[in-house]
């Protein structure tokens, strides 16, 4: 029995460790996991594979062609019976046939002119490995925001909670203090019980922001690949508001060289176009040079070896003349597709700069009013809280006045985080989130 008691003591320590697991989290650690542990990143990188894998098959169809044949087989024995067209009616004598035959083939095709074709399709799968390696470029662009506005929600998420919980002491060391002097007949049973109702509501806003908490907790380890009873704490420390004097001009210059999802259509749209050309050329006439060895061996009747060929063999498909234009109205079609969709990126491009730069501008300001208003609510609630203290101001006052402190306190911290995440994803808009943040 004391050995089973050991053995529980041990366990529920060890099971309190584990769920009671921390660690420390610096920005750049967090996205460093982040695409460390992504799928989505990590799928991206298969297609790549996948892409360079279609270049290496297109390079392939230059290379020599070849194959081996050959059979061994068993005959019967037939009766054979050879006739001469000089005889009188006589019949020849009667030959034995082989009982076996052997023989074996070597062929041997190297492409010489294939109308472009095999040049076309080596040269447009790499426009399409390269696109697909940018797509790979995208993905991850996408994901360092992700994980800075994962980053951002666990940071309000913690400070709320924070905010919340020293409110509850205060509000609960009112309600004493309130107690007190209604005991003493100093303070009416109303504002106490509006004392006690404060309290509560404080309380119930806390349960609230601990579960908006454990959510935020939650997806930043699973975006981290990190076990799910991890408790982050944020080091927040270097994460101040950075200098930057570029205008909105300035971003949408640098979205049109830096965002790589342009230079995918435009790559794409080469692919596209050397399609076209590859269908043309597959209406014109083929060349390759030809060779092969043949050696045979018939017991009794034939033995050939030594059987060299060589020479140059021509192939020309003429129902590729009407079969092939379906193709090439639907390669045409694809190209003026990304004549559009390069278009349409571009209205995009101008919509994302100029409504991220806005909301950045819009949430440093609210940073200014924030900042000013918890000025004023603090210096507020000090005036009500002496006026309180002499019997100069209500108790309605005096709560009013400390609600309004701790909403600008949670504005304030609040609109910080936002303007973080307005700023990166302006960087993320005009395509140098990635490079900026590494700097």
């Amino acid at each position: 029995m004391k050995r089973n008691y050991l053995f529980v003591v041990v366990m529920l320590c060890a099971l309190s460790v584990q769920a009671q697991e921390k660690r420390t989290l610096t920005l750049p650690e967090a996205i460093s996991l982040s695409v460390s542990n992504s799928k989505q990143l990590k799928s991206k990188q298969l297609n790549l594979v996948a892409a360079q894998a279609a270049t290496e098959e297109a390079k392939d169809r230059q290379l020599p062609s070849a194959s081996v044949s050959g059979s061994y087989l068993q005959l019967n024995k037939p009766n054979i019976e050879m006739k001469s067209s000089g005889s009188s009616g006589g019949s020849g004598g009667g030959i034995s046939a082989p009982s076996n035959v052997i023989y074996g083939m070597v062929n041997l095709s190297v492409p010489i002119y294939s109308g472009g074709t095999i040049k076309y399709g080596i040269q447009s799968a790499k426009f399409l490995e390269a696109a697909t390696a940018l797509d790979t470029v995208s993905t991850k662009e996408e994901l360092y925001q992700n994980t800075i506005e994962a980053f951002a929600n666990l940071f309000k998420a913690r400070t709320a909670l924070v905010l919340l919980k020293e409110n509850l002491a205060t509000a609960k060391q009112r309600v004493v203090d309130f107690t007190n002097l209604e005991q003493n007949g100093v303070l009416p049973h109303n504002d106490l019980l509006k004392a006690s109702l404060q309290a509560s509501n404080i309380e119930l806003a806390l349960l609230d922001a601990e579960n908006n908490w454990k959510v935020a907790n939650l997806n930043m380890d699973l975006l981290l690949g990190l076990p799910t009873n991890t408790e982050l704490m944020l080091d927040t420390t270097g994460l101040a508001k950075k200098d930057d004097a570029r205008t909105l001009e300035d971003y949408l210059s640098l979205a049109q060289k830096g965002r790589s999802e342009k230079e995918q259509i435009a790559l794409r749209k080469k692919a596209a176009e050397l399609g076209i050309a590859s269908i043309k050329g597959s209406m014109l006439p083929s060349l390759s040079f030809t060779g092969g060895y043949i050696a045979a061996d018939i017991p009794g009747v034939l033995k050939v070896t030594n059987a060299l060929n060589a020479g140059i063999g021509v192939r020309y498909s003429i129902s590729s003349l009407w079969q092939s234009k379906a193709k090439l109205k639907s390669a045409k079609a694809q190209v003026d597709q990304l004549d559009l969709a390069n278009s349409q990126f571009d209205d995009q491009i101008q919509l994302q700069v100029n409504r991220s730069y806005l909301n950045l501008i819009s949430n440093r300001k609210k940073i200014e009013v924030n900042a000013q208003a918890l000025d004023q609510a603090k210096e507020n609630y000090r005036i009500v809280k002496n006026k309180f203290d002499n019997s100069l101001a209500t108790a309605t006052e005096l709560l009013d006045a400390d609600l309004a402190q701790l909403q600008t306190k949670l504005n304030f911290t609040l609109s910080r985080a936002d303007a973080f995440v307005a700023y990166h994803k302006l960087l993320q808009s005009a395509g140098v989130l990635s490079t900026e943040f590494n700097k």
